[in-house]
């Protein structure tokens, strides 16, 4: 990506549309393999956006058969998660999750998948996505570099996106630090995988949190392919200790994250995840549902 290139996406910013439609999905949980019938029961359930059906690229067939039964109820893949590490200190381990991303990331641009999104990894040898004193180091960009790189060119997508999320304890820890890796990284497949609660890593910005998401929507907006949602609450304890909850029992601002994502240039969807049962993503969905209405946003 050229400097001019990288400074014209950042401009538009300043000309996003705005009360786009927000793209809703989640997981379901209909015990079934035919697409028709999890494409209809996303609808039923009042979402416009999925993660993807199991398949394999190779099984081109069922691919289409996705693609179709899912445009027909409209509603969008979000993603094909990755989520291994691919900077697991073990080699081998190293180089087996580099090459399943890859079948992922070539999975999400066979269906029309948003994006394909993965956290960059960790050091940590125990824990994939685990806390270690070089996860903020230049080692770890560089290597992070090289590794979206070695994916991204494997592949070559042309319709699909390869994304990261923000963590609080490895790179990228904040949109500056996401800017300076899309720098790096100069491909045009290469975007942003929006989690903000992901980026809450000190008291600061958990109490200003509203602040922080529109930090990460300016700085970040042009690249932004897909989001999820969750929310955070804060546990007393003699050190900070910050938990994932249903969206409406914690303290992030959704009215400003909705907001946020219906000014983006794409209508990049809203994934519910890491909740427990179909109870909990209910609730966090008509959370969701009600704040948009509140704010004057609409669900598409």
């Amino acid at each position: 990506m050229t400097r001019r290139a990288f400074v014209g996406a950042a401009a538009t910013t300043l000309v996003r549309a705005s009360g786009k439609p927000i793209r809703l999905g989640g997981p379901i949980f209909l015990k079934s393999d035919d697409p028709r019938e999890l494409a209809r029961e996303h609808r039923r359930l009042g979402y416009s956006a999925a993660y993807c059906p199991e398949a394999k690229a190779e099984d081109t067939a069922r691919v289409r058969e996705i693609e179709k039964a899912f445009a027909a109820e409209n509603v969008v893949i979000a993603e094909v998660g990755a989520w291994v590490n691919m900077l697991d200190p073990d080699a081998d381990k190293r180089a087996k999750n580099l090459h399943y991303v890859a079948e992922r990331l070539a999975l999400a641009e066979a269906v029309g998948a948003r994006c394909c999104p993965d956290i960059a990894g960790s050091y940590n040898p125990k824990v994939w996505y685990g806390p270690h004193p070089k996860n903020l180091s230049q080692e770890f960009f560089d290597a992070t570099v090289e590794n979206c790189r070695h994916v991204i060119d494997e592949v070559k997508p042309k319709r699909t996106k390869f994304t990261i999320e923000m963590m609080g304890w490895n790179l990228p820890d904040s949109p500056d630090s996401y800017l300076k890796l899309l720098r790096a990284v100069d491909r045009p497949a290469f975007a942003v995988h929006m989690d903000v609660c992901n980026g809450i890593n000190s008291p600061e910005k958990f109490y200003r949190n509203s602040e922080f998401i529109s930090e990460c929507f300016r700085k970040l907006g042009p690249w932004i392919a897909s989001c999820h949602a969750k929310d955070l609450q804060w546990i007393p304890e003699m050190s900070v200790h910050f938990v994932e909850v249903v969206p409406g029992r914690g303290e992030m601002d959704y009215r400003t994250y909705l907001s946020e994502i219906s000014r983006l240039p794409v209508d990049a969807p809203l994934m519910l995840e890491h909740l427990k049962t179909a109870e909990e993503y209910d609730e966090g969905k008509r959370y969701i549902m009600k704040v948009a209405n509140e704010a004057g946003l609409s669900l598409a």
